[in-house]
């Protein structure tokens, strides 16, 4: 396990009842009023995937002939499908392809999201351990209560997986680091890759197994083979979760020039990042977040743990620029920071009251500040989140709680 930032935030053992909790209250918020607008009033791109995968599952057809975004997962709705068709076919409910439509498997197109989301909480978790258990358990709890993830977890659209994806390149990034293996470089590119076979932009997170590749200095058998390996692994990736952007090369052309034209014409702006950010994590933990990036630009130059530093630092200036891409649909781009600001926010609330101890500042009054700040963060997007289910499940209806950052 690499180095953590103070012995004191380490010394903890993990709390398996403390993540048991954060992971229950995250599926909880995910789970809850699941099944709201449905088939009436269910948002266009959730109707765009299981059209496809229920036209796919007709047809066996596998070109979903549909190239806005990647087919990963169009394909994994298609198995969603299958496995409810068969399902409900040994209950009863159908004995012919003919007699079910798409609105017969949002709820469970809608379940696979939600728990994609749920799980996008662990792995911040594991990521948050490599700075601390009690850094894991509040960047955890952070993710578990974010309005706009837990939003577009009831929803059967990219977001949520790709984030999860992204999410899961920076920990094994991560792992590659600590191992400096070829293979582990390798699988932190495929991750990547994966990433982009479901929303293109996502494919920016290609960065980070470069970046961690040339941080490596022990990286064998060399850096270089490293970086070329996650890039190879990252093609091998997308090109397996999305085929038919090769196969069926100038429908992706078509649909990839009109997309860049789209955004050409729609132009840049709208609101700041930082204020979208603040409406959905609150004031404190955004200012908690700023000034985690703020110590993690010092580590990242000075140490310790310059190279998950410079991961945490370098990924949301990375992928904030997704905000003005024609490639991600409004809210995305905010959707993969927020791992990555959960992570530093953590680390100045565990990290940066631990600092004090330099002032001999009793350890009980550190506790306690950790503790103030701990609740000042959890508090405002805790509300939010339970705000947008409560309103899912009052109104169902195509209108979305308000929650939702502005389009850009």
């Amino acid at each position: 396990m690499a180095e953590r930032e103070w012995r004191e935030a380490s010394d903890m053992r993990t709390s398996i009842v403390s993540l048991g909790l954060i992971l229950l209250s995250a599926g909880l918020l995910r789970f809850w009023a699941l099944g709201s607008g449905v088939p009436e009033a269910v948002g266009r791109d959730e109707s765009v995937i299981m059209d496809l995968a229920v036209g796919m599952m007709k047809s066996g057809n596998l070109d979903p002939g549909f190239f806005d975004h990647g087919g990963l997962y169009i394909y994994t709705q298609l198995i969603v499908v299958t496995l409810r068709f068969m399902s409900g076919a040994l209950d009863g409910l159908w004995s012919s392809l003919d007699q079910v439509g798409s609105a017969d498997f949002y709820v469970w197109g809608r379940a696979t999201t939600a728990a994609l989301g749920a799980v996008t909480v662990l792995l911040v978790y594991l990521i948050g351990m490599r700075w601390g258990s009690r850094h894991a358990l509040l960047a955890a709890g952070l993710m578990a209560v974010m309005p706009t993830h837990v939003l577009f977890s009831h929803r059967v659209a990219t977001g949520v997986p790709a984030t999860l994806c992204v999410t899961l390149t920076w920990l094994l990034c991560l792992r590659a680091n600590e191992s400096g293996r070829f293979a582990a470089f390798a699988w932190a590119g495929a991750a990547a890759g994966l990433a982009a076979s479901i929303t293109y932009g996502a494919g920016m997170s290609l960065g980070l197994p470069l970046l961690t590749a040339w941080m490596t200095l022990e990286a064998a058998p060399s850096r270089l083979r490293c970086g070329l390996g996650a890039i190879g692994a990252f093609v091998t990736a997308f090109m397996l979760g999305s085929p038919y952007t090769l196969l069926n090369l100038p429908r992706f052309l078509e649909a990839f020039a009109h997309m860049a034209a789209a955004g050409h014409a729609a132009g840049r702006g709208g609101t700041p990042f930082l204020t979208e950010i603040a409406t959905v994590m609150g004031w404190p933990a955004t200012m908690l977040a700023i000034a985690g990036l703020i110590m993690g630009a010092v580590r990242a130059v000075k140490g310790p743990g310059r190279p998950r530093w410079a991961l945490a630092l370098v990924a949301p200036l990375l992928l904030h620029r997704l905000a003005d891409s024609p490639f991600v649909a409004d809210s995305e781009a905010l959707l993969f920071v927020l791992p990555f600001l959960c992570v530093v926010a953590a680390a100045a609330v565990v990290s940066g009251v631990s600092l004090l101890r330099r002032f001999d500042i009793a350890r009980m009054p550190r506790t306690v500040l950790i503790a103030a700040l701990t609740v000042a963060a959890l508090l405002p997007p805790s509300i939010a989140a339970i705000r947008v289910d409560r309103e899912l499940g009052r109104q169902p209806s195509s209108a979305h709680p308000a929650i939702t950052t502005p389009r850009r």
